[in-house]
């Protein structure tokens, strides 16, 4: 197990075979068109993690770019409707396919209103992840070894958590609407990206 920063962009090829590939973002904050993306993670599920520090503001990564509008590669994401519209408008791709293990668990775990990574990777895993570094510096120029630990501990356990998550959707019988929920799940970030990020426009208000 080992975690690789990389700086600019992914190396090429590498993630390119993977079937499906964990993804998140660090940004230095949480408003769409006010905080740029900074730090893009990545998993292919069997140990390592590779961290792009992207350039700004170019943002010149088609290594990065490709894999995540590979159609043969499915993205793992936690709430990942913040993350697309960010790749969307920092990098200016779509991503997909997507599963969100956040959308998996409010679909599958519905005895609990706690879906929040670490909740459920605690539940579901065993393992309790930290979340010290979550509102670190994620522009600086330099990473330190805890923002590079706490950036890979956020992708390292998707493919587990999705493996859970599948077979509580299919016990259940949401297994169909969760993949809708997927497959729309681009389209609710563009919504985001164009100003709808707090209407709800299927509601009757």
């Amino acid at each position: 197990m080992a975690n690789f920063l990389h700086e600019g962009d992914l190396p090429a090829g590498v993630l390119m075979d993977a079937e499906a590939v964990a993804v998140d973002s660090e940004t230095m904050g949480l408003r769409l068109g006010r905080d740029p993306l900074c730090v893009v993670q990545l998993s292919d599920g069997k140990g390592d993690a590779h961290v792009v520090r992207l350039s700004r503001p170019d943002y010149d990564a088609p290594n990065l770019k490709r894999l995540l509008t590979d159609p043969k590669i499915v993205k793992i994401f936690h709430f990942g409707r913040f993350d697309i519209a960010m790749f969307h408008l920092h990098l200016g791709v779509m991503t997909a396919p997507v599963y969100c293990t956040k959308i998996a668990s409010k679909l599958a775990r519905t005895y609990t209103d706690r879906h929040g990574l670490k909740d459920v990777s605690r539940e579901l895993l065993g393992v309790d992840m930290s979340k010290a570094q979550q509102s670190s510096d994620w522009g600086a120029a330099k990473l330190s070894d805890d923002q590079l630990a706490y950036a890979a501990s956020d992708v390292l356990h998707l493919h587990a958590l999705r493996a859970r998550l599948d077979a509580m959707l299919v016990r259940e019988g949401r297994d169909h609407l969760a993949r809708a929920c997927f497959d729309f799940l681009p389209h609710r970030a563009m919504l985001d990206v164009a100003g709808w990020e707090e209407v709800d426009i299927f509601a009757h208000a």
